[in-house]
Order: C-alpha cells, then sequence, then structure tokens
C-alpha cells in the first residue's frame, strides 16, 4: 500500500516569520456568518515570498521569467530528499556524495527542520546553500531545488549571487518548506504556484509522498523527468 501524502508548506496566518524587511502576512476578516454577515469572507495580504513560496526568474535576473511561465511539470513528479550533515551550509563537498543527476527534483533537509515550523523568530545563521554548492547543482542541471529555509541563499554574504546561480541555470526554486515530518528519500512531489503573470514568486502549496524501493514506485524513484 502507498504511503500517504505528507504536506510540507507552511500553513499561512498572520505574524508568521517573514523575511526582514518585507511586508508582514496578514490574514483579516472582513465578513463573517458569526456575525451575521451573509457569508465568511477573508482577506490576505502578504509577500510573493512569504511561508512555501518559489522562486521565479525575475527575482533576481533582469529580464527574467516571471513565476506564471514555470512549467506545471517542474514541481510534479520523482523527487529526492537529502539530508544534509553540515549544521552551518549545504557545500559542493557534501552535494559530491551524493550522486546528484541531470533533471533531479532535490530538497534538502537540513538543522533547519529541527527548529519549529511554526516559530516567529527569524534564525539569521539558517542552514543555506554556498556559493560553491550552487555552481555545482547548476552544472548538474537540476530541475528544482527546495530547502526548508525562506531563502537558499545566506542572509548575508552571497545570498543574490546563489539565486543568480541557480535561477540562471533554469534551476526553479522552491523555499520555506516543513521537512520535518518526512524521511530523507525518495518520494513523489507535488508543488504548484500561484498563478500571477510576471510575478518573481508566488506562494506555494506543496506535499509529498514516500515512495518504496520496489515496484512502480520505488525502484523509477529517482529516476529524473525531463
Amino acid at each position: 500500500m502507498p504511503e500517504s501524502w505528507i504536506d510540507i508548506s507552511q500553513p499561512l496566518r498572520t505574524g508568521m516569520v517573514c523575511w526582514p524587511g518585507d511586508p508582514p502576512t496578514r490574514l483579516r476578516r472582513v465578513q463573517d456568518l458569526a456575525a451575521g454577515d451573509s457569508c465568511t469572507l477573508t482577506a490576505i495580504e502578504m509577500c510573493a515570498h512569504a511561508g512555501t513560496h518559489l522562486d521565479a526568474p525575475a527575482h533576481h535576473l533582469p529580464g527574467g521569467r516571471g513565476i506564471d511561465e514555470m512549467p506545471v511539470d517542474v514541481g510534479i513528479g520523482p523527487a529526492r530528499i537529502i539530508a544534509i550533515a553540515d549544521t552551518k551550509a549545504i557545500t559542493a563537498e557534501e552535494l559530491a556524495r551524493h550522486a546528484i543527476r541531470r533533471g533531479e527534483r532535490l530538497l534538502f533537509k537540513t538543522a533547519n527542520s529541527a527548529r519549529p515550523a511554526t516559530t516567529d523568530v527569524f534564525f539569521e545563521d539558517f542552514v543555506h546553500i554556498t556559493a560553491d554548492a550552487a555552481r555545482f547543482l547548476a552544472r548538474r542541471k537540476v530541475r528544482l531545488v527546495g530547502v526548508d529555509a525562506l531563502s537558499v541563499g545566506a542572509f548575508a554574504g552571497d545570498g543574490g549571487e546563489v539565486h543568480r546561480e541557480l535561477l540562471g541555470a533554469g534551476v526553479w526554486l522552491l523555499e520555506g518548506l516543513d521537512l520535518s515530518r518526512v524521511a530523507p528519500g525518495p518520494v513523489r512531489l507535488v508543488c504548484l504556484p500561484l498563478r500571477i503573470p510576471g510575478a518573481d514568486g508566488a506562494p506555494a502549496r506543496a506535499v509529498v509522498r514516500p515512495m518504496g524501493r520496489r515496484g512502480t514506485a520505488g525502484g523509477r524513484g529517482n529516476r529524473p523527468e525531463s
């Protein structure tokens, strides 16, 4: 029997942690059945990069594609969750040990996942992808990279370079994942961003289903899809 689907996206809520300087997330009930209104209605105010979201090339590349131009199948198909041992950064040296192949969808589970997913505290020392690791992934021509932090790049330093290296190589970026309940290994991923024409990013809902090592969902679980 196949494993159940696991939601790896963060719940949107008022006051949730966001990147310093970004507009805060706010959910506001503008109508309510309990107050005698004809229906319940909620207004949402948020940054496109709040919570679980996808980055488009337009986020860091002049003239880059918007999030509405992301092929639908980028976020749907076999993926691999890789446990990162380094508690400071995702390095090229560590990635080289994982036989990463062209076209893979990779989700990196780091020490970030040990922190509460619903915390309102922004940790500047989150585990991030280094510039060397970004170049390594770009050379491997992976299709999608996901991280359990609000950014693939560091809070200070080469964070912009990391984005440019990956986005410039055609790698779509999935940030703000909650991987605390998922074990490393092959999974089936379903993740789609909101369709916002020309946007530099968009909120996304992401779910995974662990795949066994045998049978239809297993032996082919790590094979990249084009």
